[in-house]
């Protein structure tokens, strides 16, 4: 029976991922978080472990007993690693290596750690992005992703830590919060919701990689209970979507016809980011994607009812 961590287990992506761990026969499941407004997940049997990730001491007895941790927390998001990159490198970079070291210290047998698909590639004019192409981040949040990579390395190389890098790419859909600046679907419906204008950088052309939560919930966990072979593997839908087709989705979605204000684009930010999911589907897949009118439909109906 093995016994799994999720580190930041009570947020959006943690809390779906626990949901659909603890769906599989003979998990124990222990979700590390901070637990001020409840639990967000919805199966039974799960270990709430109230803590902070930046206290060395919560992390030890956390991880105590663990035959596999997943690292999804994050301290910070684009924007605020942006306005201000020495906190990325104090909370997120130092949390997570006294997190690898505490796993070595405790007998962890494999370590999964949420990075970035969106950013850690950087802009190389390419259609898409596999695992095997370069990692040249621009902006601070991407270079915090890759670092943190690249010490899990150092821990696999020095103390034989098993370890994985999950790439994900733009993930959205049901729990993530519309009021944080992370997140242009749940963000564009809460504006909607509120009969506000939608901000949007540049002419609409800016693509991403977006999957449905729950998509990427199954593929990790299906990947976890089969055992990573690989030390990097990107997640995501594989699919180009534009800031104005996502706009589009959302007048369908809603029924309505909100208003645009356009804004400069960051020099920071990239025109687009897709990712080639080849190697994931290959080894544990293939693995069926929400289309995005479907996805938009469920995240709004649950922004509806929480009233944003």
């Amino acid at each position: 029976m093995p016994n799994i961590l999720v580190v930041g287990g009570n947020g959006f992506l943690g809390s779906h991922l626990v949901d659909a761990l603890a769906a599989q026969e003979g998990t124990f499941i222990r979700a590390f978080d901070m637990f001020g407004n409840g639990e967000h997940w919805t199966a039974a049997g799960v270990e709430a472990f109230d803590g902070n990730f930046l206290n060395i001491d919560d992390i030890t007895r956390a991880v105590t007993g663990m035959d596999v941790v997943v690292h999804m927390l994050s301290t910070t998001d684009p924007a605020t690693a942006e306005n201000d990159p020495t906190l990325d490198v104090r909370t997120n970079i130092q949390g997570s290596i006294d997190l690898f070291r505490a796993c070595v210290e405790a007998g962890v047998s494999h370590v999964y750690y949420a990075s970035s698909g969106g950013t850690i590639y950087g802009d190389q004019n390419k259609e898409s992005y596999g695992e095997e192409d370069r990692t040249l981040p621009v902006s601070p949040y991407g270079i915090g992703k890759l670092t943190i990579e690249n010490y899990m390395r150092f821990f696999a190389r020095k103390y034989d830590l098993n370890s994985t890098s999950l790439r994900i790419s733009n993930p959205y859909g049901t729990r993530q919060n519309p009021h944080k600046r992370q997140g242009i679907i749940p963000i564009f419906l809460r504006h909607v919701l509120n009969g506000e204008a939608l901000t949007v950088m540049g002419d609409g052309s800016m693509f991403r990689d977006y999957i449905y939560v729950e998509d990427f919930a199954t593929i990790v966990s299906t990947m976890i209970h089969r055992g990573a072979t690989r030390s990097v593997y990107n997640i995501g839908s594989g699919c180009k979507t534009t800031v104005s087709e996502i706009v589009a989705s959302i007048e369908r979605v809603t029924g309505t016809t909100p208003e645009i204000e356009h804004v400069p684009t960051p020099s920071t930010y990239l025109l687009g980011s897709v990712l080639n999911t080849q190697r994931v589907n290959k080894e544990f897949g293939p693995f069926e994607m929400t289309p995005l009118d479907e996805g938009i439909a469920k995240t709004w109906q649950e922004i509806q009812t929480h009233g944003y």
